[in-house]
């Protein structure tokens, strides 16, 4: 019998891998690929040539200037990090943010690791952090899922302490590698300064998942209000236009905050609300990140 993880990736690789794959690969360009340089041969001199590549050796034995070759090692480590706090847990039954991070992790590992990269996964909640460590074949995507399925079930209440999120992946992610966070970046910490650390060492993109309920109060009366993230529990009046107010301006402050904390540190955010086709919202973003490059 097949494993709900199972059934979700078969769905996304009918539904979304066969429409991406093909546009994706090798969509994605970074300055930091791979792990290191392969030496291939030596060629003459041209012009145009980097003078700081030549081999004063053979140039000397051949009285000609001669060029070290090299390739560079194509292989890239990607990490995704995921957030699993309460706060992702938002939305309608089926496609909440947290049905949404999971369809996008599985995608991104499939993709990833249809290309020969290893993707390796850190779910992050509020205890300790699980790691997947990087894999390739479709058997690993499925670990990741079945990780998924793991923090979804064991959710807490504590607000997320974003900050600590970004700093175990960089404790994490030792060598240069991509690093893609998917969060709705809802929580405490001086998360700033920690991904300014991350983008220093890594190529770090943000998918920031966002749904309707992060941002609108429905109007219907009297209502109870819970924080997603610590339990809090508040009567309010929808309609108080005061109260709806107050709650604009905090959203604004919100995404002014996250606009802000992400340019500083270089690192692109895109924004993929759980009502997008998640295929045109994956092309989007490599459009975007190639339009940066």
């Amino acid at each position: 019998m097949s494993t709900a993880p199972e059934r979700l990736l078969l769905r996304l690789e009918w539904k979304v891998v066969r429409r991406l794959d093909g546009r994706l690969q090798g969509a994605h360009r970074t300055a930091h690929r791979g792990s290191g340089i392969d030496f291939t041969g030596l060629r003459a001199y041209g012009d145009g040539d980097d003078a700081r590549h030549i081999d004063w050796n053979v140039t000397a034995r051949l009285d000609a200037p001669h060029l070290r070759v090299f390739t560079e090692d194509r292989e890239l480590t990607v990490w995704l990090v995921l957030d699993r706090s309460a706060s992702m847990a938002a939305g309608r039954p089926g496609r909440g943010k947290h049905d949404v991070l999971a369809e996008l992790a599985l995608v991104l590992a499939r993709l990833f690791g249809r290309g020969g990269n290893r993707v390796g996964a850190l779910l992050f909640d509020t205890g300790t952090p699980r790691v997947v460590p990087p894999g390739t074949s479709r058997r690993h995507a499925l670990r990741i899922g079945a990780e998924l399925e793991r923090t979804s079930r064991a959710r807490g209440t504590t607000t997320t302490d974003l900050a600590e999120m970004l700093d175990a992946a960089g404790r994490l992610a030792r060598r240069r590698a991509l690093v893609v966070v998917l969060s709705d970046f809802i929580g405490d910490g001086d998360w700033e300064r920690s991904l300014q650390r991350l983008a220093r060492r890594h190529e770090v993109v943000a998918l920031r998942i966002v749904d309707t309920a992060d941002d609108v109060l429905p109007e219907a009366g009297l209502i109870v209000v819970e924080d997603a993230e610590t339990g809090e529990q508040l009567v309010v009046d929808s309609a108080d236009p005061l109260l709806r107010v107050r709650l604009r301006a905090a959203v604004d402050a919100r995404d002014a905050r996250i606009e802000t904390g992400t340019r500083r540190a270089g690192v692109p955010v895109h924004r993929v609300d759980t009502d997008r086709d998640l295929a045109e919202a994956l092309v989007e973003v490599v459009a975007r990140t190639g339009n940066r490059s």
